[in-house]
C-alpha cells in the first residue's frame, strides 16, 4: 500500500493484468507505470476533470506471457504487446535494422524490458522515484527520475544515458506520448514552436495526407493542391494516417495541444538541442489493416534525436542518429504540463 491516502503519495505493490506497476499520484495527477514494460505510462488521469489522456490501442493490455506471439517478425512482436500510453524508445526507433553486428528490433529495446526503481523521496509535499534499466543487445543504461509536486498538474523528468562501451555508439532516443480520447477530438489544436516539418519517402501511411518527401513551413501545406492546417485535429472518421517530422525548435522547445471542447490543455518542454525533431503521428481511423485495422484515433507528439523510417541504420544515413563517446554521458530535463484553459482562447 501506499504510505498516505492523501498529498502526494506512491504505490509500489500492485499488478495489471499482471504487469507489476508503480502508481504516483498528487491531488492533480496520476500515473500508472509499467515497470516490466519499459516504464510505460498507461495512465495520465488529471483528477479535476476524471480525464486520462493516454490513447488506448485495440490491442489490450496483457502480459507478454499470456500471448506468444507466431511470428519472429520485431514489428509483429512488438505491436501485438502495445496497448497504448507513453513509451521512451533508444536505441532504436522505428524498423528493425543491424547496427554493429547486433539485430535492434522495431522500437527496440528499453520499451520491451524490465526496469529496475526506487522510492528517493515520499513526502507529502513531493514524491520522487528512479527508474533504470541497462540494455542487452547494446551497452547503454539509462536512469530516469520522475518528481511530483504538491497541487501541480506537472511531470517532471529529469534523465542520465550512459554509453557503457569502450567506443564510440549511435542511437536514436525518443519519448513516445500517445493521446486519444475522451481528450481528443475534431476541437483540438496543436501549437509549437517547431519552424518547419517534411515527410519521408516512401510514405510510411498510403492514407497520408501530404505527399512523401516533401517539406513545409509549420502549420501549413499543400495536399492534394489544397492548403493544409497541420495544426488542426481532424475528427476521428477523416479516415487518414500521418507520419509527419518537425525540427527548426530553439533550446527551449515546446508544444500545446488544446481542446475546446474540455477547455483542457497538456504540452511538452524539452531541450530543443538534444533532441531536435518531433514526429507527428496522427491516425483519424485510417490506419488500414495490421495491427489496428481502422480502429484507432490518436496523436502522438514525439521529441527525437533523430529521425529515419529505416531504424538507425538510416538514421545514420541521413546524419541526424545521436553519437557518443566512449563512457560519454548525457543529462536532459523535460516537464509534461496539464491544463485547464479557456475555450474561448483556443482559435480553430
Amino acid at each position: 500500500m501506499n504510505s498516505r491516502n492523501y498529498g502526494c503519495r506512491i504505490t509500489t505493490d500492485i499488478t495489471i493484468k499482471g504487469n507489476r506497476a508503480v502508481v504516483m499520484e498528487n491531488q492533480m495527477l496520476r500515473l500508472t507505470i509499467l515497470t516490466e514494460r519499459g516504464t510505460d505510462i498507461i495512465e495520465l488521469l488529471y483528477k479535476p476533470l476524471d480525464i486520462d489522456l493516454m490513447w488506448r490501442s485495440p490491442v489490450r493490455l496483457h502480459h507478454k506471457s499470456d500471448y506468444i506471439s507466431t511470428t519472429g517478425n520485431s514489428l509483429g512482436n512488438y505491436l501485438d504487446h502495445n496497448s497504448g500510453g507513453w513509451q521512451e524508445i533508444l536505441p532504436n526507433g522505428g524498423s528493425e535494422c543491424f547496427y554493429k553486428g547486433a539485430c535492434l528490433g522495431m522500437h527496440g529495446e528499453i520499451s520491451n524490458i524490465p526496469w529496475e526503481f526506487r522510492v528517493i523521496r515520499d513526502e507529502e509535499d513531493e514524491i520522487a522515484v528512479v527508474f533504470s534499466v541497462s540494455t542487452l543487445r547494446s551497452p547503454f543504461r539509462l536512469e530516469k527520475r520522475i518528481t511530483l509536486k504538491a497541487f501541480e498538474s506537472v511531470i517532471y523528468l529529469s534523465e542520465k544515458l550512459t554509453n557503457l562501451a569502450k567506443e564510440p555508439m549511435e542511437l536514436m532516443w525518443g519519448h513516445h506520448p500517445t493521446v486519444g480520447k475522451p481528450f481528443l477530438d475534431e476541437t483540438c489544436m496543436i501549437s509549437t514552436n517547431a519552424v518547419k516539418g517534411f515527410t519521408l519517402k516512401p510514405q510510411d501511411f498510403k492514407n497520408q495526407r501530404l505527399e512523401p518527401d516533401s517539406e513545409f513551413l509549420w502549420p501549413l501545406s499543400k495536399a492534394n493542391c489544397k492548403t493544409v492546417d497541420l495544426s488542426a485535429v481532424p475528427p476521428a472518421n477523416e479516415g487518414t494516417a500521418d507520419m509527419i517530422y518537425l525540427t527548426g525548435f530553439p533550446k527551449h522547445a515546446w508544444y500545446k495541444v488544446s481542446s475546446k471542447k474540455l477547455g483542457l490543455s497538456y504540452g511538452l518542454n524539452w531541450d530543443g538541442e538534444q533532441f531536435p525533431y518531433l514526429w507527428m503521428w496522427l491516425i483519424c481511423g485510417g490506419a488500414d489493416g495490421y495491427p489496428w485495422y481502422g480502429r484507432t484515433y490518436n496523436l502522438a507528439l514525439e521529441p527525437w534525436t533523430s529521425y529515419s523510417s529505416k531504424g538507425l541504420t538510416g538514421a545514420i544515413e541521413n546524419k541526424s542518429a545521436l553519437r557518443m563517446e566512449a563512457n560519454e554521458v548525457i543529462k536532459t530535463e523535460l516537464a509534461f504540463r496539464v491544463t485547464e484553459c479557456s475555450p474561448s482562447s483556443i482559435h480553430l
